[in-house]
């Protein structure tokens, strides 16, 4: 049963300004570190406003380099500890912390800090990666996407021993931990990580992109939960079908859409024809920013073509808007249909509890408020006793 709704602010600082197919081109952007850093301002005043509105979760993403405005925070969790001390109650979810661009201990150590400081809540996320200018300039491979998968596993498995194990050891092809050194007159055997977190099992989250069975039983074996963004339909349902087999296998007996969350790229208007003008050039926009990364999830032909590390691509011309709407991968309606849509999801998937909406590459703060002023009035009572306020 849908009961926890929550956003994605992934950092883009384009405020409506030159979107869409007729807009500005994608790598004709550059903005002033002025501009780029007003992420951090948008990322704050959504959080208090989403709090005020009774969302439960901000959702936000880890990227690098991004001088065009799409993704401009590099470290969630600096962010995190900052907008804590800006609100009361609203988590904020790493969506996600790209493990190859980390050193594991490090990112085990900044996590338990502030899972420690804002009182638990910051949502632990990982993620591979799927930018090359990001995760090869930091030294990690993406282009091989074996390798990709192959040193995530790794540094995750570190990870989870440095949250649970009051002392551990790891010997893997990548790190040696610790490493066989003389330390105050004895040789070194084991770490403890200062200090672990103090809420324990430390809730993790991973984006579903590929849905191999090695992705899925990886996330089985740990006990990972899984968010689908901006995927036809039938990959949904599909991988969460796969997800529950996978859980089950690894002794986890899951309701259907149990662990996962869903988010939707979407628009709430009067009507459907009011919702749809309004989502298009958002759509466009997302489409120049994320087709050449290999970040569509539409359709069969999306899904046969793959990018940097094993994510599906495709051209932007081949991106129908018209079509994304009918597989529901996007979501264009009036509050009642939208209601209607959710509770079809309920009914589908009767584990499912997470809805995150997305804050597209290019709509404005001030839409981003609109629709989620609308959508904590208008829908969310649907779902639950609420605390939507004036």
């Amino acid at each position: 049963m849908i009961k926890s709704f929550s956003a994605l602010y992934a950092g883009h600082v384009l405020d409506g300004e030159g979107i869409g197919y007729s807009g500005t081109p994608h790598d004709d952007r550059w903005y002033s570190n002025d501009r780029l850093a007003k992420a951090f301002d948008i990322a704050r005043e959504s959080a208090i406003f989403m709090e005020d509105l009774g969302y439960d979760i901000l959702w936000m993403a880890e990227h690098h380099f991004q001088r065009e405005g799409y993704e401009c925070i590099p470290n969630l969790l600096i962010l995190s500890q900052y907008l804590a001390q800006h609100t009361k109650r609203i988590k904020f979810g790493c969506g996600f912390n790209v493990l190859p661009m980390w050193h594991p201990l490090r990112l085990a150590e900044d996590f338990a800090m502030v899972d420690i400081l804002t009182g638990g809540r910051v949502i632990f996320g990982v993620g591979r990666g799927y930018h090359t200018r990001e995760v090869e300039s930091f030294g990690a491979p993406l282009i091989d996407g074996d390798a990709n998968r192959e040193l995530f596993e790794e540094q995750f498995e570190i990870i989870m021993k440095a949250f649970n194990q009051e002392s551990f050891s790891h010997q893997g092809k990548h790190y040696t931990l610790p490493p066989d050194v003389s330390y105050r007159g004895y040789q070194l055997k084991e770490l403890t990580l200062v200090p672990r977190p103090a809420h324990l099992p430390v809730e993790t989250w991973q984006p579903i992109v590929s849905g191999t069975d090695r992705a899925l039983n990886f996330m089985a074996k740990w006990g990972i939960k899984g968010m689908i963004l901006g995927t036809g339909e039938e990959y949904v349902d599909d991988w969460a079908h796969r997800y529950q087999e996978a859980n089950a296998r690894a002794g986890r007996e899951l309701q259907l859409g149990e662990n996962l969350g869903l988010g939707l790229w979407c628009y709430i208007d009067d009507s459907h024809e009011k919702a749809e003008k309004a989502l298009e050039p958002l759509f466009e926009e997302h489409v120049k920013f994320a087709a050449p990364l290999g970040m569509l999830r539409y359709s069969d032909d999306n899904m046969e073509q793959t990018g940097p590390g094993g994510a599906a691509r495709h051209i932007a011309a081949g991106a129908n808007f018209r079509d994304v709407i009918q597989k529901r991968a996007w979501f264009a309606g009036s509050p009642e249909e939208t209601i209607a849509y959710l509770k079809e999801l309920e009914d589908k998937y009767p584990g499912l509890e997470h809805i995150m909406l997305g804050f597209p590459m290019g709509a404005s703060v001030q839409q981003f408020k609109e629709q989620m002023t609308r959508f904590a009035k208008q829908v969310m009572p649907a779902f639950g006793p609420q605390t939507v306020k004036a």
